[in-house]
């Protein structure tokens, strides 16, 4: 099989076999301003001129800055290495960074958006995209999901009427969040673990409403971001039962895995979970006690491609599906259809088709994947590396750090 049969401008010089080690010269963190979202962007150049970039996904919530520090920190230890090297490089970050073992989603976004890089450098350099490297691609095309489609609709009959614009785009499954509110400029999931009554019974009419609007072949998922009590949880959940609901995501803290467990036995709706679980290490424990049905590592908060790639084989052996969490920029998008192309046990990706909407918005790519979705599906890019370009002029007012030797 020729994989690459005409030398690459970027690459001629590597294709073959190399005289040197390349070498990793510098990186840039870009901390990036969006409207509400931040995304932290990290390109790192070799001294052969090959650039690879990746994103630590920490575009919501707070967090931003913490992560751009930790994308630094972590960066200008690796200046001078080899790129190639990418998992002799991951656990140099994750053995002698300190903080990585039990460490949370700052210290394993900076890893992820680091390994994305080196992926990126490597794919280019040899001419590929990266998942000819990770296997080869199983699937031409990647299903996706629209979330972030529902806006600030509030009553039943506003979240029913706004389905109407994802189907005319040709989306076949829609995830939305019943228990949350618009506060003008994003959602506020709840407060104190707690709602009462009359606000459970609107997020049933609500679920209920948009059911009946998108009919009976249109899947929906639903958030509830571990927002009530297990028992709450439980008593809401049955009555979604009837709606025939794709799975019910992070129905407890993600960490609370008997919390998991309890709910995955006493729902008859698959469970997901994954955004806020890092590396292959804690969802182990997801495994184990089979304590969900599906699982949704995100590629930049866990711990990078390889990572979620492991976790998906670790899953397939558990007999559990892997739909991919991403909320980020369209970097993290163009990153997670790299590893959602080679998994065997892959069933969906998330995507915020409408992001670009929202005011303030930073488009960080020259060439966005998410502009070539058409019916739910995204085809693969054929272009090496993680087959997308940084819009670098445009980026260029949110440089926020520069790691050089």
């Amino acid at each position: 099989m020729v994989l690459n049969d005409e030398p690459h401008s970027q690459h001629s010089s590597t294709a073959c076999a190399r005289d040197r080690e390349m070498k990793i010269e510098r990186a840039n963190v870009y901390l990036v301003t969006a409207g509400k979202l931040h995304p932290v962007i990290v390109e790192v150049e070799t001294d052969e001129g090959i650039t690879g970039i990746g994103e630590a996904a920490i575009a919501y919530g707070v967090g931003g800055t913490a992560a751009a520090g930790m994308a630094k920190d972590l960066a200008q230890r690796i200046i001078g290495r080899d790129p190639s090297r990418i998992e002799e490089l991951w656990s140099e970050m994750y053995d002698h960074s300190f903080w990585a073992k039990g460490g949370g989603a700052i210290v394993f976004a900076g890893i992820s958006a680091i390994e994305q890089a080196l992926w990126d450098i490597k794919g280019k350099a040899l001419g590929v995209p990266v998942y000819e490297l990770l296997g080869g691609r199983m699937r031409d095309e990647v299903r996706v999901y629209a979330n972030g489609w529902y806006g600030a609709a509030r009553t039943p009959g506003e979240l029913a009427q706004t389905a109407e614009r994802p189907l005319r785009d040709g989306y076949k499954a829609l995830k939305c969040y019943p228990l949350a509110e618009w506060d003008g400029g994003g959602l506020r999931h709840v407060t104190n673990r707690q709602v009462d009554r009359a606000f459970a019974d609107l997020a049933f009419e609500k679920v209920k409403a948009l059911r009946g609007a998108v009919g009976p072949e249109i899947e929906i998922m639903l958030d509830l971001s571990g927002g009530l009590t297990t028992g709450e949880t439980i008593r809401l959940c049955r009555r979604f039962e009837e709606l025939d609901i794709a799975w019910i995501e992070e129905p407890a803290d993600p960490f609370d895995v008997g919390a998991l467990k309890t709910i995955s036995e006493k729902v008859a709706i698959p469970v997901a979970v994954g955004e806020r679980l890092y590396t292959r290490h804690s969802f182990r424990k997801i495994f184990e006690l089979h304590a969900a049905d599906i699982v949704q590592p995100d590629v930049g908060n866990t711990g990078g491609l390889m990572e979620v790639k492991k976790i998906a084989a670790m899953a397939e052996a558990y007999n559990m599906r892997v739909a991919p969490h991403n909320c980020a920029s369209a970097l993290s998008t163009a990153a997670s259809l790299q590893v959602a192309a080679c998994i065997p046990n892959f069933m969906t990706q998330e995507i915020y088709p409408y992001f670009p909407e929202r005011g303030g918005y930073v488009q960080v790519l020259e060439d966005s994947p998410e502009d070539r979705i058409k019916n739910g599906f995204i085809p693969l890019p054929e272009t090496p590396g993680l087959g997308v370009a940084l819009a670098t002029e445009r980026l260029a007012p949110f440089l926020w750090a520069q790691c050089k030797a």
